[in-house]
């Protein structure tokens, strides 16, 4: 038997060029190739993006304690629980964390550049090119991103997986606000533009966390290429009100206030597969509820799961969402 392969290539985006952060433009993309991979035949793709903060290749990590991404995809589909499948494992990171896979002023064409890589991958690789055959999946950002490209691309994604996304961000974000002020007014406002040009105190711990992934979002949700920092921030710095044109601005990335415009895209998909921990420390099983509740109403098939844990190292989930949506692949071909 061949065993699987992870093949690690630099490829270098067209898309990314000139992004106002100057990120990297060539970044590593791994790419795993099933046991037993045979080019004369064509294979299912699954697209699978991490939270804010890391990269594909966090899924490769080896733990003591923990299967990294190869050794569940061998186990899932040596045991004959999933199809074969090709996994590409996107460097979607900013010096910001991440984009949330979204195009902005403030940060660089993400969304394009999950486009640009599907297009690279089924030049390079054996891959079924039929969104029906495609997969998008991750967790936390992650989760957000497959829903987002789900319902904006599903003539490309035709099978989402969405564990533990952001949506609801009256109570996902919102309550985040105050407590960001609170560090800010700590920090002092003379040296604010300089974390705000490099937040890497934030990202290794020395400065709260809260900092960084507010402004992450800022940039991701409602920049501004006239503001000081390139977005604007939701609320008053001082008084810590939200200043509602910009906060309108971030709820129209909101998933449950997009449904609204994407209601025939989702039910378009393949297949829609949603979960969330009971406990998740961030009340995003709230925040699923009511976008379930909303994807009910507008009559959009989906699947949709609670499980008892948090919102952190959940990635055994993935053999649940894999599982479903490779049985649903398995009747197209019947």
């Amino acid at each position: 038997m061949q065993e699987s392969q992870v093949i690690i290539t630099k490829h270098t985006s067209k898309v990314l060029e000139g992004n106002p952060r100057n990120d990297p433009i060539t970044r590593k993309l791994p790419v795993y190739l099933p046991p037993n991979y045979d080019p004369s035949q064509s294979y299912p793709t699954a697209y699978m993006l991490t939270g804010i903060g890391f990269r594909g290749m966090k899924l490769l990590n080896d733990s003591l304690w923990e299967e990294d991404i190869q050794e569940r995809l061998d186990r899932l589909i040596l045991s004959g629980e999933i199809l074969p499948l090709i996994a590409v494992l996107p460097d979607c990171s900013t010096s910001y964390g991440g984009a949330q896979y979204l195009n902005t002023s403030a940060l660089g064409n993400y969304q394009d550049y999950l486009l640009e890589l599907v297009d690279y991958v089924d030049a390079t690789y054996s891959t079924v090119k039929d969104p029906n055959y495609r997969i998008i999946m991750g967790h936390s950002s992650g989760g957000y991103g497959a829903t987002i490209m789900g319902m904006m691309h599903p003539e490309v994604f035709g099978n989402v997986a969405d564990h533990s996304g952001d949506k609801n961000f009256k109570t996902g974000y919102k309550p985040d606000f105050l407590p960001f002020l609170i560090e800010y007014e700590k920090m002092g406002a003379e040296n604010f533009p300089a974390f705000v040009a490099d937040p890497i105190e934030a990202w290794t711990y020395k400065k709260p966390f809260i900092l960084a992934n507010t402004i992450a979002m800022a940039a991701c949700y409602s920049p501004n290429p006239a503001s000081e920092f390139g977005f604007d921030f939701p609320f008053d710095m001082h008084t810590g009100e939200l200043i509602p044109e910009v906060w309108q601005r971030w709820l129209a990335h909101d998933p449950v206030y997009l449904i609204d415009q994407y209601a025939d895209a989702l039910r378009s998909l393949n297949y829609y597969y949603i979960d969330c921990g009971a406990y998740d420390q961030y009340n995003l099983q709230f925040s699923a509820r009511i976008y379930v509740r909303e994807l009910e109403k507008h009559n959009v098939p989906h699947f949709y799961e609670e499980y008892p844990d948090g919102h952190n190292n959940v990635y055994y989930r993935f053999d649940t969402s894999l599982k479903r949506i490779t049985d649903k692949i398995k009747d197209l071909q019947s």
